[in-house]
């Protein structure tokens, strides 16, 4: 039986969804040599927040995982360009009664304070509500990181409460916020994408 994934033919670049200057689409392994060179020159603006895939290693890892019916990533790329501008995550998706998932994200350093990530955001939770059916989304963001907690909060996510070395990062456990948004909440909030 093929996956969700794999119905995909081989090459293609499948375009999740669209928006005026934005697309989000599934990783491929021709995006291997973009996305890596993208995360190493990265790399210093990332530290301490997150740590994406910088070898062929990981980033095989990482495609390998997307092929699991609980982790979904999703490329952000400049419609007019074709740039990789970031990546967003869904990961550990629960269904049954919960229908949850958690968020992680980060940019391309130089395509951050021009919206795209914003864009980029209100793209996800569209996929994610209309498309995976979820019901509520969890961004689990560090108390200091302030450009992630503004691009959440501007995407209609709340602050839940905090949590104490709840995730390791980089080598270190570190605190974090926890940031959730519902599908009603989103539905009801004005800048969404339609």
């Amino acid at each position: 039986m093929a996956t969700r994934r794999q119905t995909a033919t081989r090459g293609e670049r499948r375009i999740l969804i669209k928006g005026p200057r934005v697309v989000l689409r599934a990783p491929h392994a021709e995006d291997r040599e973009a996305f890596l060179a993208a995360t190493r020159t990265s790399r210093a603006f990332h530290r301490p927040w997150v740590a994406p895939p910088t070898t062929r290693e990981a980033f095989e890892a990482y495609l390998q995982r997307n092929e699991r019916d609980d982790f979904e990533a999703l490329l952000a790329c400049e419609r007019e360009s074709g740039h990789f501008i970031g990546a967003f995550n869904l990961s550990q998706i629960f269904r049954g009664g919960f229908q949850n998932s958690y968020l992680g994200y980060w940019a391309v350093h130089g395509f951050q304070g021009r919206g795209l990530m914003s864009e980029s955001l209100q793209l996800v939770l569209a996929y994610t509500f209309r498309t995976l059916k979820l019901h509520r989304v969890e961004a689990n963001i560090q108390p200091d990181n302030a450009a992630s907690k503004a691009l959440a909060e501007r995407a209609g996510f709340r602050l839940e409460g905090f949590s104490p070395r709840y995730l390791k990062v980089a080598g270190r456990w570190r605190d974090h916020e926890r940031w959730a948004i519902c599908r009603e909440d989103w539905r009801s909030a004005p800048r969404r994408v339609r």
